[in-house]
């Protein structure tokens, strides 16, 4: 199967939740095996590019059509670095219904059979279920939440901080590779490092296990070169929505529980035992609040990270999960 090609659809006169517009935006997004009669989709994640998504394509997905959409923000659909109106509070709820758009009147899709998502990309997949209920027949939630946590959101303040207060960083001035705040950067990659997995992972040394000799070795990477690429106010676009997750502030719901009770489609909570900021015992919750839910905790030390399937385990150990959950809807 050739490798998909990145496309675009745009909307014209969208206006954002917070009543930003009407202007014209841009979806990015890869149909994969487009002529499968199953659909899923699978938005992307915080700093997840189109290219860099686990798509599951190969294996509990390869006899789906795999429709991948990049989330506001992320670079490649409208994202602060692209517009020059851009909402000051991006919503989840903006992304969903863009997306719904690009599904349904466009792609002329009536029902999407599962919705997949990592991280910030699980946190629109229990937007998906809420908003259009009748599209959405399951979801896989993975190293991810209905509701960002008090402890997720204070995380978040520390990475935000390091970028915002950094030397060289100018809200609205890094458009230029020239111009790009290179130690504010590096600053938010340092604060946001030691989140990325687990105490563990760091005192085994198990990022010897992707080729690096040493902590610095992987530490220039992770806290440095992977976010040379990324516009800061595209990043902190990103981080906001993030902070902002909260699928209650969608009808206006007196609870967590309460919401998550009208989620109709079966439903697939699969966090990290080693997630330091999806916490499994809040996923736990969540899944007994979901009426047809079932809840299954990766056993890895890789943390967050697992749900990226940089582990070869981890990665098999949610392609079987997500198999078998398919198999029984």
């Amino acid at each position: 199967m050739p490798e998909p090609t990145a496309q675009q659809y745009q909307i014209d006169d969208f206006t954002s939740t917070d009543g930003t517009g009407p202007t014209s935006i841009q979806l990015a997004y890869l149909d994969i095996n487009p002529t499968a009669d199953k659909v899923a989709l699978i938005p992307t994640c915080f700093r997840g590019r189109l290219s860099s998504t686990l798509t599951f394509s190969h294996g509990a997905l390869k006899d789906y059509r795999v429709i991948v959409v990049a989330l506001f923000g992320n670079g490649e659909s409208s994202s602060p670095s692209k517009l020059t109106i851009f909402p000051p509070t991006l919503n989840y709820q903006d992304c969903v219904r863009a997306q719904h758009e690009l599904i349904k009147p466009y792609l002329n899709i009536q029902a999407i059979d599962v919705v997949v998502g990592f991280s910030m990309g699980g946190q629109c997949a229990y937007y998906w279920t809420l908003m259009y209920p009748e599209i959405v027949r399951s979801a896989v939630m993975i190293c991810s939440s209905a509701r960002t946590s008090r402890h997720n959101y204070q995380f978040l303040e520390g990475p935000k901080a390091a970028l915002e207060c950094s030397v060289d960083y100018k809200k609205g001035e890094s458009n230029e590779a020239s111009s790009k705040p290179l130690a504010g950067l590096r600053a938010f990659g340092k604060a946001y490092s030691a989140w990325l997995t687990s105490p563990e992972w760091f005192e085994k040394g198990m990022y010897k296990s992707m080729g690096y000799e040493t902590l610095g070795d992987w530490d220039r990477d992770a806290a440095g070169n992977n976010y040379y690429n990324w516009n800061p106010d595209d990043l902190l676009a990103m981080v906001s929505m993030w902070q902002r997750g909260d699928v209650t502030s969608i009808s206006g719901d007196a609870s967590l529980q309460e919401a998550l009770s009208r989620i109709k489609a079966s439903v697939l909570v699969m966090p990290c035992l080693t997630d330091q900021y999806f916490r499994w015992e809040a996923s736990e919750k969540e899944a007994h609040a979901i009426p047809h839910s079932t809840f299954k905790v990766i056993p890895s030390a890789w943390g967050h990270l697992a749900g990226l399937g940089y582990n070869a385990e981890d990665k098999a150990f949610m392609d079987q999960a997500i198999a078998e959950f398919l198999r029984k809807q």
